[in-house]
Formats: C-alpha cells, structure tokens, sequence
C-alpha cells in the first residue's frame, strides 16, 4: 500500500553565512562538528543537533526503505521561517531553500514532494514567491506558520496571499513556530507539549472566525500535528461561538463546526484513540499520515499508529496513508507509479 508522509523537515548541508550575507543576526548556522551529525546554532548559541537524515536524500531514503514509506513531502524546519527579518532576506532565504528542496524532487521525482516558504510578512513577495514556486519550481503548496509576526491567519494582510493559492491551485501546510507563552515556559519542554498544540488552534480557529475558509472555499489547507488542541477543543469553541456571538461571529457568522471535513489535518497524535476520533469528526477523507520525521517528538515508525488499529478498514487505511495526502496535494499514484 502505497504510503506518503506528508510531514517531513528538511535542510540545506550548507547555506552562505546569513549574518555576512544580510549583516544582521537572528540567524540559523549549521556547524558540522563531526561526520553525520551537525549543531543547529542560532547567533553562536546551541539550538538543536540534528543528524544526516536531515539534510541527506540518500540517507532518508535508506530510513525509508526501512520504515516501508514511499514518498515524504518535503518542508523547511520552522526556524527557518524567518519571518521577523527584513523581508527582502527573507525573500532571499526562502528562495535558497526552496532552490533546494526543488533540487531534491528533481533527483527523485518518485521519492519527495516539496513545499516551499514563503516571506509571509511581506505578502507581495510572499505572492511573486509563491507563483514561483508553483509555476517554475513545480511545488505542489507552501508550508507556513501559524502566525507571522504579529498578524493572525485571519489578518486581511494575509488573504492576499491565501486567496493567491487558491487561484493557483496550491496546497498550505501550517506548522506552528514561535509559541506563544514560551518565556513561561522554561522547563520541562512545555513550549513543544503545550504551546505547539495551542499554536494550531489558534491557526485553525483564525482561520474559521476570519472567515478565510468561508470566503476561499477552494483552499486546501493542512495543519500539523493532529490540529493541535483544536479537536478536543471544538466543543468549548462552538459552545462560546454560539452564546457570544457578539465577540466569536464578528467576521463570519458560520459556526465552527460547519468547517470540520474542509480542511486536512495529519495523523500525528500517538493515540489511537486520538486517532479514531479525528476520524469521526473530519473523516478519513481529510487526515493525512504525518510523522514530523526526523525529530523525536514524531511518529518514529511512520504510519504504524494507522496499520496498528484493527478497527479501520483497508479503505481507509489507504485512504490515511495516500488517499488523503493525494487529494490535498492535487496529485495522483501515477506520479509515483515505477
């Protein structure tokens, strides 16, 4: 059964030195310090170790072969967003990124797909990036965050850019980065456990509320990690949708539930339960096999959680692990056919 990991991070070996290159900091460097292994280094301080499958196709596919997956899609880390910076670096990084991401597609159109980035602070650049991306790079979307800066994914700033991807046709993934409430946060790794889910919320109810979802109606959008808290969650947002309206339905009078099944959430949530329930509540149709490979907060085995739950049928088993990935990416099997 053919399988498609539609979240996967990837970077560079190598990029030019971002501080000379744009004379400012901020910055993500790699610093390979030892063969397969590199530090992530944000202005000389440690960030991350990550290992050759970050950056080597052949490696991640050998750990593909192993974990029976086919295709990964490939995304930039979200450090990399780069949001704050001055958006014609910005502009700069996305374009050295997504040169590389499209690279690695070319040399092995059957194994990756790729999103691009985008400088979404500048949504005029975000838009002459995005079409290229699309029309010369042939990236099937665009993977985001789940804020930019200060702007909200209900932000009119932002539509431009949303309703540019609808017109294109283009996939939006929405990771979160920069958590909210991560200074009170310090310990225990609680800017991952918690932030990272209520990032998502926060993106998918923008995006509800807005009215982004209702005005573009075509746009297909996927978010991270099982949607975060918003599952859980649907029932305490419609409730006060419904009985503070005068604060919830200021931008778009339909209720959140009317969205569930209009957007793509991945499999990521390491309970099968979890699992069974996102199911219900958006359909097969619309979760896509997930792994946040290669960093340990994912599914380490990828698609084991969906071949694991003896309660899904083989139809939706396929339609978990490619169907769904598929029809959100607007592609077909034959792409991936030998």
């Amino acid at each position: 059964m053919l399988k498609i990991d539609i979240h996967t991070h990837i970077l560079p070996e190598t990029w030019p030195d971002l501080r000379a290159r744009y004379g400012y900091g901020g910055f993500i460097s790699l610093e390979h310090h030892k063969p397969c292994c590199a530090k992530m280094m944000l202005d000389g301080k440690f960030f991350r170790e990550i290992q050759d499958n970050c950056w080597s196709p052949e490696t991640r596919m050998q750990d593909c072969d192993t974990q029976s997956v086919n295709v990964q899609v490939l995304s930039t880390i979200p450090i990399m967003f780069s949001y704050w910076a001055k958006p014609e670096d910005t502009l700069d990084l996305a374009t050295i990124l997504n040169d590389h991401i499209a690279g690695i597609v070319s040399d092995y159109p059957k194994r990756f797909i790729g999103l691009g980035t985008l400088p979404m602070q500048a949504p005029d650049l975000a838009i002459r990036e995005l079409e290229r991306c699309v029309k010369q790079l042939d990236l099937p979307g665009v993977q985001i965050g789940t804020h930019i800066n200060d702007w909200n994914l209900n932000d009119e700033h932002l539509f431009p850019v949303f309703q540019a991807a609808e017109e294109l046709g283009a996939a939006v993934f929405v990771h979160p980065w920069d958590m909210m409430g991560k200074d009170k946060m310090t310990k225990y790794w609680l800017p991952w456990l918690v932030g990272m889910p209520a990032e998502t919320s926060l993106a998918i109810c923008s995006m509800i509320f807005g009215g982004v979802l209702e005005r573009l109606p075509k746009l297909r959008v996927a978010f991270a990690h099982g949607g975060g808290s918003f599952p859980a969650t649907i029932g305490r947002i419609e409730h006060g949708f419904n009985v503070r309206p005068d604060l919830c339905a200021v931008d778009n009078p339909v209720g959140p539930k009317e969205y569930l099944g209009k957007f793509y959430l991945d499999s990521l949530v390491h309970d099968a339960r979890m699992l069974s329930y996102l199911i219900e509540l958006v359909g097969a149709d619309r979760v896509a096999l997930g792994s946040d490979y290669p960093f340990p907060l994912g599914e380490l085995q990828p698609g084991k959680l969906i071949e694991s739950m003896p309660d899904l049928s083989a139809a939706t088993k396929e339609r978990l692990l490619n169907g769904s990935a598929l029809a959100w990416l607007n592609l077909t099997k034959e792409r991936f056919s030998p």
